[in-house]
Formats: C-alpha cells, structure tokens, sequence
C-alpha cells in the first residue's frame, strides 16, 4: 500500500513536536522591530543632517519589513498562543502600520495565494497584468510583448508605487463586501475602523503640527520605501525563474509538488532573519504554514533530506540573488509548465527504487494537502 507522501512527511514532522509558537521570542523581536521603526522616524524629524535623515529612513524601511513579516506571521496564527492576539497583530501590522485591509490579506494570502502559488490564472501574485508580464504566456499577445520589451526599465521606478497598488487592491476588496449584506460581517466594519485609524495616525494628526504638504510628503516617502521593502521581502521567494509558474490545470497537482517547485527558499543572515521573519524558509512555510517561523531551521533539515529523498525540487538562493533573479523575469519573463513534475528528479531513491518496483503510484504520488486556513469574522 502506498502512503501519500505528505503523509510520510508530516509523520516525520511530528517526531519532532514544533507545536510551541515561542510567543515570548516573539513579543521580543516584535518590540526590536518597533523601535527600528519608530526610532527611524524620529531621528528623521530630529536632525537637519540630510545624511542622517538618508540613515534614519533607511533604519525605519528596515523596521517596516520586518512589520509587515510579523503581521504575515500572525496572519498565519503563528506569533501568539491566543488566536485573538494574533488577529489583533494582523490588524495592528496591516491595515494600522501599512493602511493594507487586513481581510484582503487573508484572503488573498491565506486562502487564495498558499494552496496554488504561481499557478497561473488562479494565483493573482503571479498575474501582474495589465502592466507588467512576468510569465511567457503572456507574451502571446501584440501587448504583452510590447509590456514585455520596455517592463525592465520601468520596474524599479513602478516598484515605488507597491504599496500604494496593495492598499488600492485592499480598499476595492473591502469595499465591495461592506456594500453586500450577505458577505458583510463584524470583521469588516473592524478592518475599515483600523484603516480609518491609520490614515488619522500617520496623515491628519501629522498636519495638525507640521504643514499639510510636509505631512503628505513624509507619508508618501515611507510607503514608497516600503514598497522597495517589500519587493525585496516577499518576492524572492516565488518570483525566480527558479519558481516555477504553472498552468492552472496543475491546481490540483501533488500537494509537496505544487508548493516546492513554485518556491524557494533564501538565505538572509541573522540580521536579516529578523527583518524576514521566516519567509526566507518558505518552502517550509508553505508545506506547514501553523508552525511557527522559529522552528523553520531544524525542519527545514528535515524537510530538505525528505525531497532529495522523493525527488521533490529543493531549491535556495541568497538573498540579494533571489531579489536581482526576482527583478530578471520583468526582462525575461520565466515560462509556465503544463506539468510541475517536470520539476522531479527521477534519478531519487525513492522514485527509482519504485520504477524498478513498478509502482507507478508511487513514482507519481499525489498528495493532498492540508485544508486553506479561514478567514476570521
């Protein structure tokens, strides 16, 4: 009888336990981040040193990034013991720090986004159209190859308006339920008074003690860093070549499959591992998105001898690598597989030795996953 390979590796998983969340690690690396980020602000406002000011912004983008990860973590209820503590820490990152709707986010992220990443047509990361095309399949068109030709000198200047495209995104999404009384729930009223409260914290309380201009320009300043941040957080992960795309035929591929060979990890140091806040490890997290990020070094051991085992793709990048790779698709814009096995290693042990058995079930396993996490209240 064969078992499924998630199944084997979820055994192997649990020998281990990783069910502590270390909320206390936690609290600490958050209240670090905080300070970077706050700090950076005042000493922006402080000194008239336009080096120190280049500094001081540098230190709260970097503070920033690491805001946005722990919300990603808390998202994922992986931060704190209390499910209430993380949904207000999501509330708290997203849509207080970054005015992103927090309901966006989770369904997005969570629900959408982890069980098919780059599967094209289903994924919308991986779907920048209609001004960007970093897939091939949209080079079938007169426009996509016009995008295509002039995408990689616009990129690092588009990069700028990231944020602001996210907060867009999320105002639309949320909007769109408060307008629909059989999709409207408490939840949503909570997201919109936080979004409120973000724009009061960072835009109008501001013009109350400097000029409205000046207010503005400092808020669009540090999105606008934040959407750099971003970019260099986040992308890495699933936007190299090394990432494959796939064809929205292969949503119900082999679950290991579908999230090792759409991504990979990068290695960040230990300064970077706190910016990070695990998703450098995010084959991991993808394979077990309710253990906490802390545990991500020892299983990704695990996890990386189990796919050399089965023939899954394994793949690691360094950090500034996975960001330059990230930024080549806008200049060669990777290609999309009709099949994610393709990515096998058919010369691993256990798929040898199954060919040489004849178990074909085995040599092609499915694997179908842990079910989508749900979207609070």
């Amino acid at each position: 009888m064969t078992i499924e390979p998630y199944k084997v590796l979820q055994a192997r998983v649990k020998e281990y336990g990783f069910q502590e969340k270390n909320q206390a690690r936690g609290f600490f690396e958050l209240a670090l981040i905080l300070g970077m980020t706050m700090g950076g602000i005042a000493l922006f406002l402080m000194t008239d040193s336009v080096p120190l000011k280049v500094v001081a912004m540098l230190i709260s983008t970097c503070g920033c990034l690491g805001m946005s990860t722990m919300a990603h973590t808390a998202s994922h209820y992986t931060l704190a013991n209390s499910r209430a503590v993380n949904q207000f820490l999501t509330y708290f990152g997203f849509p207080f720090f970054f005015g992103v709707s927090a309901k966006y986010w989770w369904q997005k992220h969570c629900i959408v986004h982890h069980p098919v990443p780059n599967v094209v047509g289903v994924d919308d990361d991986i779907d920048l159209a209609p001004f960007f095309a970093i897939t091939d399949d949209q080079l079938k068109t007169k426009r996509g190859r016009i995008i295509a030709k002039f995408q990689w000198i616009v990129i690092p200047f588009a990069l700028a308006l990231n944020e602001f495209n996210i907060q867009k995104s999320g105002w639309q999404f949320l909007l769109k339920k408060l307008r629909d009384p059989s999709q409207r729930r408490l939840g949503h009223w909570v997201d919109l008074f936080v979004l409120c409260l973000h724009w009061a914290t960072w835009v109008f309380v501001p013009m109350l003690f400097v000029a409205p201009l000046h207010a503005l320009e400092f808020y669009a300043m540090r999105m606008a860093l934040m959407g750099y941040a971003m970019f260099v957080g986040f992308a890495p992960a699933h936007f190299p070549a090394e990432a494959a795309a796939a064809e929205a035929s292969e949503k119900n591929a082999d679950f290991v499959l579908r999230q090792t060979a759409t991504s990979v990890n990068f290695r960040t140091g230990i300064f970077g591992a706190l910016l990070c806040g695990g998703v450098e490890y995010q084959i991991e997290h993808h394979l077990f998105q309710a253990i906490s990020p802390y545990h991500y070094p020892e299983l990704a051991k695990i996890v990386e001898s189990f796919c050399r085992e089965y023939g899954y793709p394994y793949k690691t990048l360094g950090w500034w690598e996975g960001t330059w790779k990230s930024l080549l698709v806008f200049y060669r814009p990777k290609k999309v597989l009709a099949r994610l096995d393709e990515c096998m290693d058919r010369s691993a042990p256990r798929l040898r030795s199954a060919r040489l058995a004849g178990g074909a079930a085995e040599a092609s396993p499915v694997s179908a996953g842990p079910v989508s996490e749900e979207v609070p209240g």
